[in-house]
């Protein structure tokens, strides 16, 4: 597999059609999802996701064909992604007044087992922009606080936070959810 992926790499770099659509056929599944995850919606899913296409295409030749190529596009996601984001600061994303590290009490583990994938995936939807950045990254990206700050240039403590918040905001969705589940 490792082979026809390199094969199908290569014919990218020569802007071979077949090639970037057998890319596209192999991996957009997973990077589709990438972006649900990260946006309110699936119209702005579409448009990241679109949008973060075309960039992989245009710096495939900059891959170097060492690691996995799944996590060098990824992150070519999760980059446009963050960019898409931060530009759509219309309030104060991660508000680091709001953050005082004695008052925040940390949230337990969230109980994500209770309710389909799909009602979970809306929930993290619904999030506002910074908790949604934060958690995605930290969970789905398996990023630690540190990276997270740096890549969003906050302060751990905000980052920490912003956890904290989306956890709390979360298990709340999920007790609603589960409440009228049992009703």
């Amino acid at each position: 597999m490792k082979e026809s992926i390199d094969h199908y790499i290569r014919k990218c770099i020569e802007n071979d059609r077949g090639g970037q659509q057998k890319i596209y056929q192999l991996f957009a599944p997973v990077l589709y999802g990438l972006c649900l995850k990260y946006m309110k919606n699936e119209e702005d899913a579409k448009d990241v996701f679109q949008e973060a296409f075309v960039i992989a295409f245009q710096k495939i030749n900059q891959y170097r064909f060492e690691g996995s190529f799944e996590g060098w596009l990824k992150r070519i996601f999760i980059n446009k992604l963050i960019e898409t984001l931060n530009k759509r600061k219309r309030e104060v994303l991660f508000a680091e007044e709001f953050y005082q590290e004695d008052v925040i009490d940390e949230v337990d583990e969230i109980d994500t087992f209770s309710i389909p994938q799909e009602q979970l995936l809306e929930c993290i939807q619904q999030l506002p922009d910074q908790y949604r950045l934060v958690f995605n990254l930290y969970y789905f990206e398996k990023m630690k606080h540190k990276e997270i700050a740096s890549a969003l240039n906050i302060s751990e403590g905000t980052s920490k936070s912003n956890l904290n918040r989306a956890k709390s905001n979360l298990q709340k969705k999920i007790t609603a959810l589960m409440a009228l589940k049992n009703n």
